[in-house]
């Protein structure tokens, strides 16, 4: 049975959460990879960041419709939504925007397992740990390599 660590890509592309979003998009297009794993700055994995992350932060800002009534003003739509809506669109960095919802596996997992992770989690790369430390991640294109042989 194949394992995530039969499949893995080892050399792996990373950014930090200080990269800057314009480096980020400059890394996307001369890897021609759609995610990457992010780095805090001590090395640690903290998220992933994809390319639509970036290209979400691009869309329009929803301005939320308030209502007034006596002297004070109720949001209609939620607070809390609207400035993580304010955060997207204003970040300069990738620690600003990159996923922190970490899906991660390890290298004895089962490639059936990494398929049902990235399918539960519509994830497109899940990076491969063992005791804190990445080892490597696994794409779609990894699985997809994998039904080849």
């Amino acid at each position: 049975m194949l394992t995530a660590k039969d499949i893995m890509t080892t050399e792996v592309v990373t950014v930090t959460t200080d990269t800057s979003l314009k480096e980020l998009a400059s890394k996307f297009v001369e890897t021609r990879y759609s995610n990457m794993p992010v780095l805090d700055s001590q090395g640690t994995l903290v998220g992933v960041i994809s390319e639509t992350d970036l290209i979400e932060q691009q869309k329009p800002l929803h301005i939320p419709t308030v209502m007034a009534l006596f002297d004070g003003v109720f949001y209609l739509d939620s607070e809390k939504r609207f400035k993580g809506e304010v955060d997207r669109v204003t970040a300069t960095t990738v620690g600003e925007l990159y996923n922190k919802r970490l899906v991660t596996c390890g290298p004895d997992t089962p490639v059936r397992d990494i398929a049902g992770l990235m399918a539960k989690h519509k994830a497109h790369l899940i990076p491969v740990v063992e005791e804190e430390k990445m080892l490597g991640v696994v794409a779609r294109l990894d699985l997809i390599r994998a039904m080849e042989n």
